[in-house]
């Protein structure tokens, strides 16, 4: 079940990852390729997230783990459990048939359903299989591959939860990735929808096949009938004129107005949650560096189809507090990262300052190191609970990106 028709309202039931060994297979080469911005150290990585953790189940909230849900699905079925290792082996793009099958039987040969889903995360170096018995080092590709190669990468971002689908009301949009290195991601997500007794029948907005990307770090519910969608470095306009199309015409679906917010383009600023989070009914935390070049769109059901457009998109010319205030229906605070000085929220910003998790109205969960955002949410009503993220932050994601609501109250 899927229940997400808010921002704000008490979160209920939440899904994270839990980083495991795949933080363990970055290497200073592969950081850029694999989006990281430096190698965090597992151990303290994982002390934080079960602190993150903690703070939720303290508040009541049902956490439940990625790595758990897929090992349930494969113990569906052994059909299901063949048809993802295939699956799995070629999205991870291994080139020759040789490699595919040892690679196949290497997985296989996991007897434990999570153990396998965890393998597949941490990524197959090409050293793990010389131990099988079969000889896999009589080709020319054999003989000149790197001792330290990877047949499929590690997937590190899978603590990122957000991002790989987005919950929608009752349905979800299963997201296509915008960097090759996370388009695997979403094959977890693909399998839950459609395998797990207790999501296999949620309506899809979006799949994962379509050619545009879009990402759930860019996807706020602000109300029942209106998300923010960010135009940014990981989602198209393309698939935001997609997506909506698609929810106008669902029956499932109330969502009538989609806000297009067009954001700078780069990797302090990847998603719209990363500069921009609801955390009570009539506030918001943002990024000052984004009001000079920031646009704003909106997109309705075109009530008449003309030409095959089933869509109205206009810019609104307003101020972002007055552009709220219309589609709320009250009035808006923007409280700044950083308190609004260009150095600090600059620097706070890219420690995840506005990336919020709001689990209630005016309760929110945040790293601690962002403390002069910090101390003026607490000015301003809002009831802080500090996480440590020394190490987690280093992958540019706060407490949203970590978190994918499953069910908020309405």
């Amino acid at each position: 079940m899927i229940n997400v028709n808010s921002e704000i309202k008490p979160l209920k039931k939440v899904l994270v990852h839990r980083p495991g060994n795949e933080l363990l297979n970055l290497t200073p080469d592969s950081l850029q390729r694999l989006l990281f911005d430096d190698i965090p150290y597992l151990k303290i990585a994982q002390e934080e997230h079960d602190e993150f953790v903690t703070i939720m189940k303290d508040n009541g909230i049902e956490v439940v783990y990625l790595e758990d849900l897929m090992a349930e699905v494969l113990e569906l079925n052994p059909n299901i459990r063949e048809k993802f290792l295939r699956q799995y082996i070629y999205e991870a793009d291994i080139k020759t048939p040789k490699f595919r099958d040892v690679v196949y039987d290497f997985l296989n040969g996991f007897k434990d359903n999570k153990e396998l889903v965890l393998k597949t995360m941490e990524g197959i170096n090409i050293n793990e299989l010389t131990a099988m018995e079969r000889d896999i080092s009589h080709s020319l590709i054999d003989l000149i591959t790197e001792e330290s190669k990877f047949l499929a990468d590690p997937m590190p971002n899978l603590v990122f939860t957000r991002d790989p689908f987005a919950s929608i009301g009752n349905g979800i949009s299963l997201n296509r990735m915008y960097a090759v290195t996370r388009c695997r991601e979403t094959i977890y997500a693909d399998y839950i929808f459609k395998y797990h007794p207790d999501y296999k029948n949620t309506v899809k907005y979006y799949n994962r096949d379509l050619p545009y990307h879009i990402e759930g770090g860019d996807i706020l519910v602000l109300n029942e009938n209106t998300l923010a969608i960010g135009i940014s470095q990981r989602t198209q306009a393309e698939s935001i004129e997609t997506l909506a199309s698609n929810l106008f015409k669902n029956d499932t679906s109330k969502v009538n107005t989609i806000l297009a917010f067009k954001i700078p383009e780069c990797r302090a600023f990847m998603h719209l949650d990363t500069v921009f989070t609801q955390i009570d009914h009539d506030k918001f935390t943002f990024h000052p560096g984004i009001m000079e070049t920031l646009e704003v769109y909106e997109i309705t059901p075109r009530l008449e189809t003309v030409e095959k457009e089933d869509i109205n998109v206009r810019k609104i010319e307003d101020s972002l507090e007055n552009i709220l205030e219309k589609y709320l229906g009250k009035d808006i605070k923007l409280i700044p990262c950083g308190a609004g000085d260009q150095i600090i929220s600059e620097r706070e910003q890219w420690n995840d300052a506005s990336n919020t998790l709001c689990i209630a109205p005016g309760v929110v969960i945040v790293y601690d190191r962002n403390n002069i955002t910090n101390t003026l949410l607490r000015r301003e009503g809002i009831k802080v609970l500090e996480m440590h993220g020394s190490e987690l932050s280093r992958g540019r994601g706060g407490p949203r990106c970590m978190s994918m609501p499953l069910i908020r109250e309405d």
